[in-house]
């Protein structure tokens, strides 16, 4: 199975100053949910892992996370992709937990739910915890240079904090043509409805039930 294992915040979408704690607050990075869906095309399987320690801080409840995590689902599927699924870490900072990023929990719990061996799974995101997370479980880890990694350009030195074995990438929709050969390099299909399943006048309403497996 080819697996990439993907950070939400900075990533798929835009890194604010604050916690995402509703789904109006929740945006995508431009082009990277099409990379998702070129990444699924190409027959990867794409799961998130991200930190949200303000669940645990009580900023919001896992019914608002759902909830974000539906739209982004959505999202995907609108232009012909998928996310298997979110796993997410709700602890804080100080709780030395081993799910949060920059232990390798979380990346674990997804490798052995997937059956994939680390190595041959892939680290994607923009923040070192992330890339961190995955040099520790042994998998290849790749920066793209959006959300905090934006001052950061690819063929430069990366700052200590990153492990030696870092690939940097412009962007997510960069790394994916960096991964995949030529031949799966091509245009994803548009589904005919993808507007209305992306802006339709009942899509922030639609039940959480519509989101990805979330695991904690």
């Amino acid at each position: 199975m080819k697996l990439a294992i993907l950070d939400r915040d900075g990533t798929l979408n835009p890194l604010g100053d604050d916690f995402i704690t509703s789904p109006e607050e929740w945006s995508a990075q431009p082009g990277a949910l099409e990379a998702v869906a070129r990444l699924n095309h190409a027959g990867w399987r794409v799961v998130v892992a991200t930190n949200q320690p303000g669940l645990g801080r009580g900023l919001f409840d896992v019914v608002s996370l759902n909830a974000i995590h539906a739209k982004m689902l959505r999202q995907v599927a609108a232009v012909g992709g998928r996310i298997d699924a979110v796993f997410y870490c709700p602890h804080a900072p100080d709780e030395a937990c081993h799910c949060r990023t920059p232990a390798p929990g979380l990346l674990e719990q997804i490798c052995d739910r997937y059956g994939v061996e680390p190595f041959d799974a892939r680290v994607v995101g923009s923040c070192a915890e992330h890339l961190q997370a995955g040099a520790a479980l042994g998998a290849q880890v790749h920066l793209v240079c959006t959300g905090s990694a934006a001052h950061l350009q690819p063929g430069q030195p990366l700052p200590i904090e990153f492990p030696a074995t870092t690939r940097a990438h412009a962007s997510l929709a960069a790394f994916v043509e960096h991964l995949l050969p030529p031949a799966s390099s091509t245009p994803v299909p548009q589904p005919a409805a993808a507007h209305q399943a992306a802006g339709g006048p009942d899509a922030s309403h639609r039940p959480a039930a519509d989101a990805p497996p979330l695991f904690s």
